[in-house]
C-alpha cells in the first residue's frame, strides 16, 4: 500500500424498520450505518464501516469524527501497511480521546478506516481479503442472531428454512419469558446449536441462576451475562457455578483488556468486533491468540453490510471452528451491501474470489437511506 491516500469519506444511513430489535438495556427503532471509503492517488478505492448503532445520534457524530478529526490525518499521507496506518492513527488521538472522554468513538473510526485500508490494500494486489491473511478456505459457518423476545420462533424457522443452522435468543427479559422463549425456539430448530445474549443484563447472583435455568437447553454458550466491565474473578466464578460456556468479547478495546480476557481463562467464547475496536488490523492478531488459547473465536457483528462481509473475512483468514454472526432481522443496509454472504446452504456462506472485500455498497440503491450529516 504505497500510493498516497487522496480521499477518505463518510456515508450516513438510517433505514426504518417495522419491528424494534430489543436488547436488555434498550431498543432500535431504526437501523444506522456509517461507511467510509478511502481513495488513493491513482483511483483505487476501499470501503469500510464504523460501530454506530448507540444512541440514536451515533451515526451522524462518527461521521463527523471520520471527516473532522481523520481525514486530515489520511488524506496526503502515504502508509506502507494498514497495520502502520492504525497505529498511527492510535497514536496520534490516544490524547484527545482522554480528552473529549470518548475513547469508543475515536476506536471505531479508527476501525472502520483500518478496514477501508485493507479492502484498498487487497485490491491493488488483486486478491480476495481472506486469500491475502492467509485463509485457507471462503466458507465460513454462519449463525443466525438477534432472534427478539416477541415470537423468536418465528423468525428462527424463517432463518432455517434460508439455510441456517445454528441460532442466537436475545434473554435478559425475566426468567418466565426467557424460559418461555427458549422452549419455543428449542422445538422450532430441535437439536441444532442454540445460544443465548443477556447483553450485560445480570448481576453475578441473577447471573448464576440463569444460567442454572438454561442449562436444561443445552446451550452453545451464554453471552455476556455480566457488564462487560466486572471484575474477571465474577466472570471465573460464575463459570464454576454452571456448565454454560461463557462468551463476550464485543465490549473489550485494545490488545490489553484482550488479554485480561485470556489470562482469566473465564470464557469458552470470544467475540472481538471489528467494526467497533481494532478493525482488521488489531483483531486478527487478537484472533489468532485466541485460538492459540483454545478458545472459540466467534466474531461479534450487528450493523451494515460492508462490516459484516469484512468479520467474514476475518474469520476465514483466522480459521478454526468459530461461527460468523448474521442478523436475523431485516435491514436494508446489511442485504444491499453484503451480497456473498446472503447464500447459505447448511449453514455456511462462502466469500467470493474478488479482489478486496468482494463487494462495493451500491450507492444509487441506497440513496432511499442517506442522511445529510
Amino acid at each position: 500500500m504505497t500510493s498516497k491516500l487522496s480521499l477518505l469519506e463518510s456515508f450516513v444511513f438510517r433505514a426504518p424498520i417495522e419491528t424494534p430489535v430489543q436488547t436488555s438495556f434498550g431498543i432500535m427503532r431504526d437501523r444506522p450505518a456509517v461507511f467510509v471509503r478511502v481513495t488513493d492517488a491513482d483511483g483505487a478505492q476501499g470501503w469500510g464501516e464504523v460501530w454506530c448503532n448507540f444512541p440514536t445520534i451515533g451515526a451522524e457524530h462518527r461521521a463527523r469524527l471520520v471527516e473532522s478529526v481523520f481525514a486530515p490525518m489520511v488524506q496526503g499521507k502515504t502508509f506502507p501497511t494498514p497495520e502502520m496506518a492504525f497505529l498511527s492513527l492510535t497514536a496520534q488521538t490516544e490524547v484527545l480521546a482522554i480528552q473529549a472522554a470518548e475513547p469508543g468513538p475515536v476506536a471505531q473510526c479508527i476501525a472502520g478506516i483500518d478496514i477501508a485500508l485493507w479492502d484498498l490494500h487487497a485490491r491493488r494486489l488483486k486478491l480476495p481479503l481472506w486469500k491475502l491473511l492467509g485463509g485457507q478456505s471462503p466458507g465460513v459457518a454462519v449463525y443466525a442472531s438477534g432472534l427478539n423476545p416477541t415470537s423468536p420462533e418465528k423468525l428462527a424457522a424463517l432463518k432455517l428454512g434460508q439455510g441456517y443452522r445454528a441460532f442466537k435468543l436475545k434473554v435478559g427479559f425475566g426468567k418466565e419469558r426467557d424460559l418461555a422463549n427458549l422452549k419455543a425456539v428449542r422445538e422450532a430448530i430441535g437439536d441444532l446449536p442454540l445460544m443465548v445474549d443477556a447483553n450485560q443484563a445480570w448481576h453475578l447472583e441473577t447471573a448464576i441462576e440463569g444460567a442454572l435455568a438454561f442449562e436444561a437447553f443445552d446451550l452453545a454458550w451464554l453471552e455476556e451475562p455480566l457488564r462487560a466491565d466486572r471484575p474477571w474473578s465474577e466472570w471465573q466464578h460464575l463459570a464454576s457455578n454452571t456448565k454454560l460456556g461463557l462468551a463476550a468479547g464485543e465490549n473489550l478495546a485494545a490488545f490489553p483488556a484482550f488479554e485480561r480476557a485470556l489470562e482469566s481463562h473465564a470464557l469458552k467464547v470470544v467475540q472481538p468486533d471489528l467494526a467497533k475496536w481494532g478493525g482488521i488490523s488489531g483483531c486478527l492478531p487478537v484472533a489468532k491468540k485466541i485460538l492459540g488459547h483454545g478458545m472459540r473465536f466467534c466474531p461479534h457483528y450487528l450493523g451494515g453490510g460492508i462490516g459484516l462481509v469484512a468479520s467474514a473475512h476475518l474469520l476465514a483468514a483466522a480459521g478454526g471452528d468459530g461461527m460468523l454472526e448474521v442478523d436475523a432481522n431485516p435491514n436494508p443496509l446489511r442485504t444491499l451491501a453484503c451480497w456473498p454472504l446472503e447464500h447459505v446452504v447448511d449453514g455456511v456462506a462462502t466469500l467470493s474470489e474478488e479482489p478486496g472485500l468482494g463487494t462495493v455498497p451500491d450507492l444509487h440503491a441506497l440513496k432511499e437511506y442517506a442522511v445529510n450529516h
